[in-house]
């Protein structure tokens, strides 16, 4: 008999996922354990096998749709044999009440009625709008029922409120001389034929919401120094050199910091409520830049991993993560993060702290300046360095203890490489 096979829960708490590509054509036939289909989850591309050997009836969703855990992801049946009335059935449009699936991060759309709108028992429709939507409709005049949305599943957006509003409703009331200025910075520009509109990606959307949470939930403090990298970039030939491999930046700054977290043990931890959960092992997450945006990959117990060992980790993450080919534990559960803004140019910044840790250092591309030598001025390469932590658990005085250590072991390798 037909054997619907429901989209599981791959292991990152997933509650749904965006079809990227069918491996297996309807019709075609799949073998046990054979990649049947291409997913998008939060921050991951995965195959996804079938359990089931035999001719793939029905796909459960086009390739750009997203569907939820627990929904039907593929039936498959034995060779000649069709799918049961009961299954092929369409799955029922989801009510008006029903919460969106695209595009829905926590808010969901309220469904208003338009009835009261319109006359009484008849043409009643139901208008999808978000509360903020909904008052700045009352707000300018705006009829929600004659208004056509452009969001996900017909959801009216703050856009479609603001081209259809009529000119005079933000003056109509009096108001000082500067509130026409002050409404005008806090509303986006009206929307022209000439705009465009896109849909942001999946992977957008996570990290968009991933960085509001860290940003409203965590006050941040940046701490900011440079360091002579004289030392550290001899060192990096050196070892290039003799193992025949060009180590990437990040793997020394790694080995470099392990000793500040070994020391300073507030910053390889979670804040859990009341309690600070300090992380007995350092799974160092590298920041990196990807074609569809950043993603954070996770070598695991980078303190008991040799320099060599790490080196081959960054390089082997980094490119999976450009790839889209890195599983979800691969790209979750870091304790501690390194950001390399240097390799694409940048110097000192303001990282973000990601959720659930409490601090990240980002290291600059190292340029020549001026440097007091022994009394003596001198030219040296010289790398900045930024540090972001939380302020609820570490205070400043503790953050500039963490950086001298760290800068101490960038200038004189010899410090971390022996141990």
């Amino acid at each position: 008999m037909a054997r619907e096979f429901l989209l599981p829960d791959i292991g990152e708490g997933l509650t749904e996922a965006e079809i990227v590509r069918w491996l297996i054509p309807e019709g075609g036939r799949v073998e046990a354990d054979q990649p049947v289909v291409e997913v998008e989850t939060d921050k991951a591309v995965v195959e996804i096998p079938s359990p089931y050997a035999g001719i793939v009836l029905r796909h459960g969703g086009a390739e750009g749709e997203t569907i939820r855990v627990g929904s039907v992801l593929v039936v498959i049946a034995e060779e000649g044999e069709v799918e049961a009335s009961t299954s092929s059935a369409p799955e029922p449009e989801p009510t008006p009440s029903a919460p969106p699936i695209v595009g829905s991060l926590s808010e969901e759309a309220e469904m208003l009625s338009a009835a009261g709108q319109t006359a009484a028992g008849e043409g009643a429709t139901a208008v999808k709008a978000l509360p903020i939507v909904r008052k700045l409709a009352r707000d300018m005049g705006v009829d929600l029922g004659q208004v056509r949305g452009s969001g996900p599943e017909g959801r009216i957006t703050r856009e479609d409120v603001l081209a259809v509003a009529p000119p005079t409703t933000e003056t109509s009331a009096p108001a000082a001389e500067p509130a026409p200025q002050a409404e005008a910075a806090g509303s986006p520009a009206p929307i022209s034929a000439e705009d465009e509109r896109r849909q942001l990606s999946r992977l957008r959307r996570t990290i968009a919401a991933n960085m509001a949470k860290s940003w409203a939930e965590i006050p941040h403090v940046t701490t900011f120094d440079e360091v002579d990298a004289t030392r550290l970039l001899e060192i990096r030939s050196a070892l290039g050199a003799r193992h025949e491999v060009r180590l990437p930046m990040e793997a020394l700054v790694i080995k470099a910091v392990i000793p500040a977290l070994e020391a300073f043990p507030e910053f390889n931890a979670t804040l859990d409520g009341d309690d600070l959960i300090v992380h007995g092992t350092h799974h160092i997450g590298i920041a990196v830049d990807t074609p569809d945006g950043l993603l954070v990959a996770v070598i695991r117990d980078a303190g008991h991993r040799g320099i060599l060992d790490v080196a081959s980790e960054v390089r082997r993450l980094g490119e999976g993560a450009r790839e889209r080919s890195l599983s979800p534990d691969e790209l979750a559960g870091q304790t501690f993060t390194v950001s390399n803004i240097g390799a694409v140019g940048g110097g000192q910044g303001t990282p973000i702290v990601p959720y659930g840790t409490t601090a990240i250092l980002s290291v600059g591309r190292a340029q020549e300046k001026v440097v007091v030598n022994n009394g003596d001025l001198a030219i040296a390469p010289v790398m900045p360095l930024s540090l972001s932590y939380d302020h609820r658990v570490i205070d400043g005085a503790q953050g500039r203890r963490f950086m001298a250590l760290v800068i101490e072991n960038l200038e004189e390798p010899a410090l971390f490489l022996a141990g």
